[in-house]
């Protein structure tokens, strides 16, 4: 079987350190991808970039791309979303969909994953925070149900890592808001609080963050080796179902 094609969709940003973040974690993925054990006979795959919203390609324009009446590149569709809500759910599909790729596995999304949580542990200890500090556990925010339950279940995962509590905020969909939550610790005697960043890149929702009054916020979990490898392993595991479907077929 042709070596599939790793498609890894992002939504999509104004900003210019955001676009080139996610150019750069598609480069360490397929770094990642690129150096098989010694001895395989393994080719290293395509990473290529799509996004749901704000700029293009699009997923389905990406994987029209990969196929053709003489060539069909499987391809592997990793959402890099932190929770799956709408754009998981709705808009990926259907972009798969309108593509007519003969040949697609979809992943889960990235998040929640205990890799993230200890990512986002180390980012809050660069920013200063110390055990005793308040925690605000920021997620950019849904009106989808299941992207809220994903959302506790990464807050869940940081409060075991941490040892200590953390309160959830929302930047842009959802109550409460982040600098909301800041003032009601604050009221409530914590002297100090950090700002927990559940964003994976840099852009306007970050920087509300540093506007919310807290003494520190966290930088984005970014480009980090366990997200590399976290992105890879999800892509490893659905070659193999795309092996078995074809030999099932």
């Amino acid at each position: 079987m042709t070596t599939p094609a790793l498609v890894l969709v992002a939504h999509g940003t104004r900003s210019t350190r955001g676009v080139e973040m996610i150019a750069a974690l598609a480069e360490a993925v397929a770094a990642e991808l690129g150096a098989p054990a010694r001895g395989s006979a393994e080719v290293a795959p395509a990473v290529r970039t799509a996004f749901v919203d704000v700029l293009g390609p699009s997923p389905s324009e990406v994987l029209r791309d990969l196929h053709s009446d003489a060539e069909v590149v499987p391809a592997v569709v990793v959402p890099a979303f932190l929770a799956s809500g709408y754009h998981v759910y709705q808009d990926v599909p259907r972009e798969v969909g309108e593509s007519s790729h003969p040949a697609v596995v979809v992943t889960p999304a990235m998040g929640p994953d205990p890799a993230l949580a200890r990512i986002m542990a180390l980012r809050l200890r660069a920013a200063g925070w110390r055990p005793g500090d308040a925690v605000v556990f920021a997620a950019a925010g849904s009106s989808d149900a299941r992207a809220r339950h994903d959302v506790r279940r990464a807050a869940a995962m940081l409060t075991d890592h941490l040892g200590v509590p953390v309160r959830i905020a929302y930047v842009a969909t959802g109550a409460p808001r982040v600098p909301e939550v800041v003032a009601d610790l604050r009221d409530s005697g914590a002297e100090r609080v950090f700002i927990a960043s559940y964003l994976l890149a840099q852009g306007l929702f970050q920087q509300r963050l540093h506007d919310a009054g807290a003494d520190g916020v966290a930088e984005p979990i970014g480009v980090h080796p366990a997200v590399v490898r976290l992105i890879a392993d999800r892509y490893r595991t659905a070659t193999r179902e795309l092996a078995q479907a074809r030999l099932a077929s």
